[in-house]
């Protein structure tokens, strides 16, 4: 295990990291600042039956942190007058009929009731598929390159009923951040990696992080990804998916970046540099069912007071984001493993995270 550090140790933390990759992760690299300085390190592998550890601030898919940026994205633009937060999308997206009561801040609180285009999990423990795209294995490995729409994602969703009535509830829909992307483009008349590099990239010097469309590469260096799946004669497969099209999610999850890019966001986010205080204390403003404000988790923090969080994983990448509400207090993560339909890592991943955010926060 490697280690970079400023005068000081956190045997405890390499300890849970060495834990995370005895329980299956291929590698891990973590971030940590605090009163005590930065503190980073590596563990396990970049690659499965390789010798080296995953880099220090390797490229990695954020998966649904990418809903952090896309919320700040389009708070800037509140910002600037090109959105109101409190106005129907239907009028800046009519193409789709949405239902006129949805408006902005529902979108990017998931209190629209949109049909997920992933799947939509019910309280009764049904799950109703949703778009083919979403892994669910051998098609999807077969199809990894391919290139959809976010328009054709979003149509999938609404050819679904609604979950709830338009602000009556809460769940998470990565339909509603496809939607926040096509409205940052219609309002804006640019692409929307245009927009991301010129609303938060440009101005933090973000240079780890990019927000994809279709493009299927991974930047150098980065921790290798893996899908797992079984073949039609019950043979199973490991596959390397690191590259893979990502526009099967969209910007419900697509965009790349460093565990570094992610502390100095969330840093810059919290301490009042990217939004004017009004919109961004509405944006650490939770709804009551699942603690959600406006593109973050709002969460007690193990040693009490707030948490302002999102992690995400996708197709065998996955990255942590955790501040303290002030920004002075920081961990960040990235996790290479082996994916699979049955998301088998799932309990490892929530066990692991606990840990590191207890060790870290609980202080």
């Amino acid at each position: 295990m490697s280690t970079t550090l400023i005068d000081q140790d956190r045997p405890e933390l390499r300890a849970i990291m060495r834990e995370m990759v005895e329980s299956g992760f291929v590698g891990v690299t973590l971030r940590v600042h605090d009163e005590r300085g930065t503190w980073t390190a590596a563990a396990g592998l970049a690659e499965l039956n390789g010798t080296t550890e995953p880099p220090i601030d390797g490229h990695v898919r954020i998966g649904s942190n990418t809903k952090t940026f896309i919320a700040t994205a389009v708070l800037r633009l509140v910002a600037e007058g090109r959105i109101e937060l409190d106005a129907p999308v239907a009028g800046h997206l009519p193409e789709f009929g949405l239902d006129e009561r949805i408006t902005v801040r529902m979108l990017l609180q998931h209190t629209s009731g949109i049909f997920n285009f992933t799947g939509e999990y019910y309280e009764d423990g049904t799950f109703v598929p949703g778009t083919p795209a979403t892994p669910s294995g051998k098609p999807w490995a077969d199809g990894r390159f391919t290139t959809y729409r976010p328009e054709e994602l979003v149509k999938l969703a609404l050819s679904k009923p609604a979950r709830f009535e338009p602000g009556t509830d809460w769940s998470y829909a990565n339909t509603n951040y496809v939607l926040a992307r096509l409205l940052i483009e219609k309002v804006t008349g640019r692409p929307l990696a245009q927009e991301m590099h010129r609303l938060i990239l440009g101005p933090l010097g973000l240079t780890g992080t990019c927000q994809p469309t279709a493009e299927s590469d991974l930047p150098a260096p980065h921790a290798h990804a893996y899908y797992r799946y079984q073949e039609p004669g019950g043979q199973e497969t490991v596959l390397d998916v690191t590259e893979h099209n990502p526009s099967w999610i969209s910007s419900g999850g697509d965009m790349i970046s460093t565990t570094r890019d992610l502390h100095t966001f969330v840093t810059a986010l919290l301490g009042g540099e990217l939004l004017p205080a009004e919109l961004l204390a509405q944006m650490c403003t939770p709804e009551s069912k699942a603690g959600y404000g406006l593109g973050v988790f709002v969460q007690p923090a193990p040693g009490g007071g707030t948490l302002i969080t999102h992690n995400g994983g996708i197709a065998g990448h996955a990255a942590l984001m955790y501040a303290t509400p002030d920004g002075r207090t920081t961990l960040t993560a990235a996790l290479n493993y082996v994916d699979d339909p049955a998301m088998s890592m799932g309990a490892a991943f929530q066990q692991a995270t606990q840990r590191l955010v207890t060790e870290v926060f609980g202080r």
